[in-house]
This record gives C-alpha cells, structure tokens and sequence, in this order.
C-alpha cells in the first residue's frame, strides 16, 4: 500500500509523485498567508529527467510518497559522463548518468559505500552517507591573527566541491563534510 503525505510532511530528500512523473524535494519552505491558507513552496528535482522546476502547493494537498528499494554498492571511477559503481552483492558493475546523480556526484570519492535507490527494477539514484571524508586540494594560506571575520575561507575539494572550512585548515589535510548540508564538520581523524 502507497504512504500518502500531505503538504506539512514535505522534507528536503523525500521522494514524492507528482503530476504523473518522480520527484525528489530539494528544499521546501512553510508560508503562513496573514488571511488565507498556509503553503509550502519548494524545489523539486524530476528523477526520470534531471530537470528542477520550483513550485507552491497548497496547505493539505496530498501526495504518494515513493519507498525506494536500496541495494548497497561502492563507487569505483567515473567513465565520461557515467559513473561506475559495483553492487556489493552480485559484484555486477552498475553504470548510472551524472543526469541522474545531479549534485550527489560531488561527493563521490574513490571506495564510498552507497545505497542504490531502486524502483520497479530501475535505478533512480543513490544514497550516501551522512558525511564523507575528503581531500583539500587547494585554498588560500590562513594568516595569524586571520580570524575577526570567524567566517572561515573557501576550500576546493578533490571532486571539485568547494566548502567553506576554518582558517587552520590546509592544502592536503583530509577534512569530514557533511553530504546533507554540504558543510564542513571537522578536520578527518587519522
């Protein structure tokens, strides 16, 4: 049987249908109108296509929640626009487009353990981690004394991905991001 949800369960991550296609919600917002109903506007990805559209619902629309099934599998190398992942299971190698892995991909470093998201058989995306370890490989030198802003400084990631990271941080060191936030948590323990 089908979970349905109504607009007050939307969460960034979950997986809903909507006008006839599967859709992942990116970010949603609660608004309260001073006279009519609440709604919740939002970000959704289509997972068949890869297209983001941003819409409004109205307070109490309903949806059916999409359970995906999960197989667990580790991402090896990317292949041009393909990534290749072995299912731990069969030892199969799974290809799946970047289209489909969106931003997710910036966090894919060599040996992750992930979770294939399956649906009637066809893979709509992957789960990662909460955090992952990654590499600094380029960001400017912190200076003494570098620290009234307590902003922090940019961080470009092996993968491309850039993060805001304390001022001690430096070129090599391995620091723990977070996957869901995309922020930095802490330096890696070795």
């Amino acid at each position: 049987m089908a979970q349905v949800v109504d607009t007050s369960d939307l969460r960034p991550g979950m997986k809903i249908k909507w006008e006839g296609g599967m859709w992942t919600i990116l970010e949603c917002s609660h608004h309260k109108m001073g006279r009519g109903g609440a709604i919740v506007r939002g970000k959704l990805r289509n997972l068949e296509t890869g297209a983001a559209i941003e819409q409004s619902f109205k307070s109490g629309e309903r949806f059916e929640r999409i359970v995906f099934d999960e197989k667990p599998a580790q991402y090896q190398y990317q292949e041009g626009d393909n990534y290749v992942f072995m299912d731990l299971e069969s030892y199969d190698q799974v290809y799946i487009h970047r289209d489909i892995l969106g931003d997710v991909a910036k966090y894919l470093v060599d040996n992750l353990e992930v979770q294939l998201e399956m649906y009637e058989g066809k893979i709509m995306g992957i789960e990662l981690p909460n955090s992952v370890v990654m590499k600094v490989v380029d960001t400017p030198p912190g200076f003494k004394g570098d620290t009234a802003s307590g902003s922090g400084k940019p961080a470009t990631l092996e993968t491309g991905l850039v993060v805001n990271v304390p001022f001690f941080v430096e070129n090599g060191e391995e620091i723990v991001v977070d996957t869901r936030t995309g922020e930095y948590l802490e330096r890696a323990k070795k």
